[in-house]
């Protein structure tokens, strides 16, 4: 085989996106290394959402302004379309929270799009479980709150299951409502936007890589479709990170409903 052929490897001058590019050490020297980049952009995100509702929600007027008119939209399709579908006459105690979760998720995921971040806060794994044990904290909650001790039984022992059937049933409804919906909760977020920023390095990295290899035409034709697939998968990772705000805040809503509802 031709050298000009080769597959692109590492050692000849490319080195392929992977996990390595997802870890980031301390932004100031001399701090530790959890002070990093993802740690600020949470903190930016979630002061971004705070003020930003307090904008919206200053000088209300009869006519909108495009501002007042996009956040009534957000905050309808919140309440509409998540809350009091969900949650019914309940919805107005976990409003706040569902709002502010999605809008945090929402702007957090869109940072991978933006130039000066160019990286979705929840591609960090360990960000993703934070948001999901704080889920976790608001359904298990609010199932304690509504019927005490008595939601440890609502939620491990199904109407209608046998007795003999108990000593089987009681560990995998643990698992179910106290295990399973965080992680996979987490896991969930995590795997769509580490994947979706991964074929955005490789198309950007790899089609920069391409562009400067000198003398094959082959080779500089290929870097400048890639990097036309990259202005398109950035597009989608747009509506990806959308998506999974709305995922993530409709589920929770979902265990919310779920652990304060009647019938079990």
């Amino acid at each position: 085989m031709k050298p000009g052929l080769l597959p692109l490897e590492s050692g000849d001058g490319y080195t392929p996106p992977g996990v390595d590019d997802f870890k980031w050490g301390a932004i100031v020297e001399g701090a530790p290394d959890w002070f990093n980049k993802p740690l600020l952009q949470a903190i930016i995100g979630a002061l971004l959402v705070i003020l930003l509702w307090w904008w919206a929600s200053r000088n209300l007027k009869v006519k909108p302004s495009k501002g007042q008119f996009f956040a009534e939209y957000v905050y309808e399709f919140v309440r509409n379309g998540i809350a009091r579908d969900i949650l019914h006459h309940d919805y107005k105690k976990f409003l706040p929270y569902l709002l502010g979760l999605f809008s945090f998720l929402l702007v957090n995921n869109w940072f991978g799009e933006f130039f000066y971040f160019m990286y979705p806060t929840f591609s960090n794994v360990g960000y993703a479980y934070g948001l999901a044990i704080l889920s976790w904290c608001v359904y298990v909650g609010a199932g304690f709150t509504k019927f005490g001790m008595g939601f440890l039984k609502r939620s491990l022992v199904p109407e209608g299951v046998p007795g003999y059937l108990l000593p089987l049933v009681i560990p995998l409804e643990f698992l179910a409502t106290f295990v399973t919906r965080p992680v996979t909760l987490a896991l969930r977020l995590f795997a769509n936007l580490f994947a979706g920023h991964l074929v955005v390095l490789v198309f950007v990295v790899g089609g920069g890589y391409l562009l400067s290899v000198s003398d094959n035409l082959f080779y500089n034709v290929a870097g400048g479709v890639s990097f036309l697939f990259s202005i398109i998968i950035l597009l989608l990772e747009l509506f990806i990170g959308a998506l999974q705000a709305y995922i993530f805040t409709v589920l929770t809503a979902q265990y919310v409903s779920t652990s304060i509802s009647e019938a079990h």
